[in-house]
């Protein structure tokens, strides 16, 4: 979650980091900066680190305040928005993968609602008017492709349902507080690519979440080959199609709807981020192997619960609205994966991180049941 606020001196603001996304949080804080806010970094720090946090700062010569919480724990945000006077939320926390939402269902619906709702509540008491959520394009209708706006909402997996319910909310919510209050919806496509300076990217303590993750621990020798799951889509070449936008790209985009807010003049407003154009796992891997002279074996294996086909994006709303369109393509994607994972090969360096906080009103500290992705819990 980021919260930011502003006037012409520069906007004040909380940012919140989701445990899958550091990546996508902390350009968006770096951004924030850049464009004179002043962001408030809040983070249970169970995926991410404080790390990226000092870099931020070093990339921008700026002291950013950060606030070890759990975005849902409502006693200790509300603690922290008595203590500060925020003007508006960039809301990215919560679950982002789609595997994760489908072995873990509950986790998903849990962390994407009850932040969610913890935030409203927040902004409620303290009169904060502006929020911009991080949503995802999989809360559209898998074969309708490109989406826009307007396509067809039928997500296929929980991460897109659980999206989609918050939506849900914030549009009854933004209704019945007109004119209070004004909701930015940024439907994402898949968010891959550190920060291009090398210096922030994503912390996965040595383990793939994502394809290009995979991609380049094949091209560093620290997997044998790629995981191609489904090779028998009605594609081209079989394999799944998607949209990749980068991460500076995105928060370039958090950063536009947010100061749009205030001028477009609806409850709630929703706009499609990514790149607009469809690519393929097959597609990618030829892109990252021309970008960097690497050649990656890979072994197609069935299909995953939960993965759509074709999921792409009609941009031209962002465009038109938000004068925002995806400025870094896919071979800067690729050479900006491989940039960050020469100079990271570990990921972050080791730092002081904090405890894992309470989650109040639960009685139990949820946030570690989340290395158990092979146990019980779902």
């Amino acid at each position: 979650m980021v919260a930011t606020g502003g006037d012409e001196a520069g906007w004040k603001a909380c940012t919140s980091w989701s445990p899958e996304v550091l990546a996508t949080s902390a350009p968006t804080v770096l951004r924030l900066i850049e464009a004179g806010h002043d962001p408030v970094v809040v983070d249970d720090f169970s995926r991410g680190t404080t790390a990226a946090v000092s870099r931020v700062e070093e990339l921008t010569g700026r002291h950013v305040p950060v606030h070890a919480y759990d975005v849902a724990d409502i006693d200790m945000l509300e603690r922290l928005f008595d203590a500060e006077r925020f003007d508006a939320v960039v809301h990215l926390a919560g679950v982002r993968t789609a595997h994760t939402s489908v072995a873990r269902p509950l986790h998903c619906y849990e962390t994407n609602l009850t932040t969610t709702f913890t935030l409203l509540r927040c902004m409620a008491w303290y009169g904060v008017p502006r929020l911009v959520l991080s949503s995802s394009g999989r809360v559209y209708d898998a074969v309708d492709a490109p989406a826009h706006e307007d396509s067809p909402l039928a997500p296929i997996a929980p991460l897109g349902r659980a999206h989609l319910m918050n939506e849900q909310v914030l549009r009854d919510v933004a209704g019945a507080a007109e004119p209070s209050l004004r909701v930015g919806v940024l439907r994402c496509a898949t968010v891959v690519g550190p920060d291009p300076s090398g210096r922030l990217g994503d912390d996965l303590g040595g383990t793939t979440r994502g394809l290009l993750h995979a991609i380049t621990q094949v091209a560093q020798g620290r997997r044998d080959h790629l995981d191609v799951f489904g090779g028998d889509y009605p594609t081209p070449d079989g394999t799944a199609v998607r949209d990749y936008v980068h991460v500076t790209d995105v928060a370039a985009a958090h950063v536009a709807a947010l100061e749009a807010l205030d001028d477009v003049g609806r409850p709630l407003s929703t706009w499609n981020v990514g790149s607009g154009r469809p690519t393929s796992v097959l597609s990618l891997v030829g892109t990252f192997e021309a970008a960097t002279g690497r050649t990656l074996p890979y072994r197609v294996l069935p299909r995953r619960p939960g993965d759509a086909a074709v999921s792409y994006l009609d941009v031209s709303r962002a465009g038109e609205e938000l004068g925002w369109t995806a400025t870094r393509g896919l071979p800067e994607i690729c050479t900006d994966h491989w940039r960050w994972q020469r100079r990271n090969p570990e990921g972050y360096p080791l730092a002081a991180t904090p405890e894992t906080p309470w989650r109040g009103g639960v009685g139990h500290r949820l946030r570690l049941l989340q290395g158990a992705e092979n146990g019980p819990f779902w």
